[in-house]
């Protein structure tokens, strides 16, 4: 079954060519322009991604997020013209996947929303056994995080990172492999992407496990995964 993308933009020329990548890769896709039409579609049709602008009437973009990470992990990719460092954060912590600025490579665009799926397909079909430590439980076949029993609802980059941190607890990636290890090694990002991604995960682990620590920072190289109950 084809894959279906929602593309929410409020500039006619930006959806049709954004379309016209995605189809000739062989992807549905599904259209909206404005939030809260989206919001509408999103819940009706249920599209595998969704490529989202910021600057929209009725629904702005934010706000479309975080009305869907509310309901769901469908992955979203921002596309916007909004090109500041604190706009790319802003929109990582409201849950996207990725953040891509106008102007844009529609070929660049077309191979992001495949590394995000791909990443999501081998969640999805994955064998290897569930990572438990202590009161976490991450189990990929599922693309299920637990803490203490209570579901966490993570990003698919989200999940990607935390399970390569803890598939080798005490190890420390740098933040460069980290995001190498979601999108490929070609991906082109910043380390404050990486940190963003570490922020949200850390904090919504907190809320259901605020006695432990999972992921500890190593000054001046990256992060590690290390489960421990706080002093």
């Amino acid at each position: 079954m084809k894959e279906k993308i929602l593309i929410v933009d409020d500039e006619q020329r930006i959806v049709e060519l954004v379309k016209a990548y995605l189809e000739k890769e062989g992807y549905l896709t599904i259209e909206a322009s404005d939030g809260e039409a989206a919001l509408e579609l999103w819940r009706k049709e249920k599209p595998d991604l969704v490529v989202l602008d910021i600057l929209m009437p009725q629904v702005d973009g934010l706000e479309f997020c975080r009305e869907v990470r509310k309901e769901s992990s469908t992955p979203i990719i921002i596309l916007s013209a909004r090109t500041q460092e604190e706009d790319r954060l802003e929109g990582l912590d409201l849950g996207a996947d990725d953040y891509v600025t106008k102007p844009f490579s529609p070929r660049e665009l077309v191979a992001r929303v495949r590394a995000v799926l791909r990443r999501r397909n081998q969640k999805e079909g994955g064998e290897k056994p569930p990572i438990i430590e202590g009161p976490l439980v991450i189990d990929g076949k599922k693309h299920l995080v637990e803490v203490n029993g209570e579901g966490v609802p993570l990003t698919a980059t989200e999940f990607d990172m935390l399970e390569t941190l803890a598939s080798y607890p005490g190890r420390v990636y740098s933040r460069g492999q980290l995001i190498a290890s979601e999108q490929g090694a070609s991906y082109n990002s910043y380390d404050r992407t990486v940190d963003a991604h570490i922020k949200n995960i850390r904090r919504k682990l907190g809320e259901k496990a605020v006695d432990w620590s999972f992921i500890e920072t190593v000054y001046g190289v990256g992060y590690r995964f290390q489960a421990k109950k706080k002093a």
